[in-house]
């Protein structure tokens, strides 16, 4: 199948890699040198669009999803083809992509993915996908090479949904761990040990069992995904809930946590629970 992947970060090269080791006819883009620098052995073309069966794209923002679909759009991808938005977006954007690609013959599937930059590369991401069945299913052979779970949560703008919905509650596990494990440790247990025992019980969340072990207690800060990053998706997550009928005083007490923390945007953030537990 031939392949444009768009946006070659953090997520997107090792996707456009896994795509490639499928055996899938490989292009890619980024408008970022170092990015087109990183991909060597993968073909690049700006219009790497142009004939594709299916296009992934792994984009910061619905600015540049938007953006992309035009781009899309100009360079001509092959009758029938899928795109396969793999961004973190608002619901609103594959609601209003997905009827225009319609109308071009073309499928658009918001596929918004959980795992990280590790389950990237070996292929084992949660896909939250929103689409009709149909569509859905042309875009399945992307996706199998990328995924070890897909979720089929509903029509256009669903996925988008869930990984908002997925990344609030991210947030706030990050907040509540780091506030409970400080409480432990100021009453004279250490964070290893505490974690063995939330682990084995009811408290666990992958705060407890993935991100305090692997990335702040480690110190390794590594996980590929930014504060900034993350507070976008708050912001999506605010944006969503008042549109909804407003967001309950927990999630307003996260928002407004994450968006007062001093950790700066490009930093890793895990760091900004790692405040919370270091304090006092």
């Amino acid at each position: 199948m031939r392949v444009a992947v768009i946006g070659l970060g953090a997520m997107g090269l090792p996707m456009a890699r896994r795509l490639q080791g499928a055996g899938h006819a490989v292009a890619g883009w980024d408008l970022s040198p170092d990015r087109r620098d990183a991909a060597q052995g993968l073909a690049l073309a700006e219009d790497a669009a142009r004939g594709a069966e299916a296009v992934l794209l792994s984009l910061p923002h619905d600015t540049a999803v938007l953006a992309a679909a035009e781009a899309v759009l100009a360079a001509g991808p092959a009758p029938g083809a899928v795109v396969v938005d793999c961004s973190t977006v608002s619901p609103e954007t594959p609601r209003r992509l997905a009827p225009r690609f319609a109308e071009a013959g073309l499928a658009w599937v918001d596929a918004p993915v959980s795992g990280g930059p590790a389950g990237a590369a070996a292929g084992t991401l949660t896909v939250m996908a929103g689409g009709s069945p149909g569509v859905l299913d042309r875009a399945r052979p992307v996706l199998e090479a990328i995924a070890s779970k897909i979720v089929h949560v509903g029509g256009p703008g669903a996925g988008a949904v869930a990984k908002i919905v997925n990344n609030l509650l991210v947030a706030t596990h990050l907040l509540a761990a780091a506030e409970a494990l400080r409480l432990g440790r100021r009453a004279g247990v250490e964070a290893d040990a505490l974690l063995a025992a939330v682990n084995g019980g009811s408290g666990r969340s992958a705060a407890t069992e993935v991100n305090f072990p692997r990335w702040i207690l480690s110190g390794s800060f590594d996980s590929g995904f930014t504060a900034g990053l993350m507070r976008k998706d708050l912001r999506l997550a605010a944006a969503l809930a008042d549109a909804t009928g407003g967001a309950g005083p927990l999630s307003e007490l996260v928002f407004r946590a994450w968006a007062d923390s001093p950790v700066p945007e490009a930093a890793d953030f895990n760091h900004v629970a790692e405040t919370v537990w270091r304090d006092g």
